[in-house]
C-alpha cells in the first residue's frame, strides 16, 4: 500500500479488520462493501481486537487528509469501546476528516452524524463516572465494615521467593528480572528480612 503525499482532498478511505485469519470471508465482505461505497483506497488487517496495536488502522489515520472520509462497515471493526471510538474520532476531527459507519448509516460529515457521535461520547463519559462512583462507594462500604485492606503490593507478596533466590546466590538484578519487580523492592525485602 503506497501513500501519495499530493492526494487531493475529498477521498473515501476504507478500513477493514477481522479478528483472525479464519475470517477470510468476513474480510472479503467488508472489502466488497467498502469498494461498493466508493472507497478508492482501503487499509485492512487480520488482528485481534484485544491487541493494543493496529498498524493498518494507524496507517489509515495517518493517510487521511482534510476533506476525506474514513469508511468502515461496522463500528466494532473500528473501535474496541465507545472510549476508543471517541479517541479515534477526535484524531479524525483534528485532521478535518469525517467518519462513515455503513451499518449504522452514520456519517460525521452531517449534522445528525456529529450529534450521534457526541451523544456516544457523552454516554461513555457518563458510564465511566458511574463506574468510578460505584467503585468509591464499594470501597467506602468495605472500609466501614473493616473488610477493605487495599491491594497488597506485588513485591511484598513475592518476599518468600526473593529471599529463597537470594539464599541460592542470585543477584538482586537477576531476582528483579525473574520476578518482574523493581530492584528497589528487592533491596527493601532484603533489609526487612535483616531487621526481622
Amino acid at each position: 500500500m503506497t501513500t501519495s503525499p499530493t492526494k487531493p482532498s475529498g477521498h473515501l478511505v476504507g478500513y477493514a479488520r477481522t479478528s483472525t485469519v479464519d475470517q477470510k470471508a468476513g474480510l472479503a465482505a467488508q472489502l466488497r462493501d467498502l469498494e461498493a461505497s466508493g472507497c478508492d483506497k482501503t487499509f485492512h488487517e487480520e488482528i485481534s481486537s484485544v491487541k493494543p496495536e493496529r498498524p493498518e488502522l494507524d496507517r489509515a489515520l495517518d493517510y487521511v487528509r482534510e476533506g476525506d472520509t474514513l469508511v468502515v462497515t461496522k463500528l466494532d471493526r473500528l473501535a474496541r469501546s465507545v472510549a476508543d471510538l471517541v479517541g479515534i474520532t477526535a484524531r479524525l476531527r483534528a485532521k478535518g476528516v469525517a467518519l462513515r459507519i455503513l451499518a449504522m448509516n452514520l456519517d460525521t460529515g452531517t449534522p445528525t452524524g456529529k450529534l450521534m457521535l457526541n451523544l456516544l461520547g457523552s454516554i461513555a463519559e457518563f458510564e465511566r463516572e458511574l463506574m468510578l462512583e460505584r467503585q468509591r462507594e464499594g470501597i467506602a462500604a468495605a472500609k466501614a465494615e473493616g473488610k477493605y485492606k487495599g491491594r497488597a503490593p506485588t513485591a511484598r507478596r513475592k518476599a518468600d521467593a526473593v529471599l529463597r533466590m537470594k539464599a541460592e546466590g542470585r543477584t538482586a538484578d537477576a531476582i528483579a528480572d525473574e520476578l518482574k519487580i523493581g530492584r528497589s523492592s528487592v533491596f527493601r525485602i532484603f533489609r526487612a528480612a535483616k531487621a526481622a
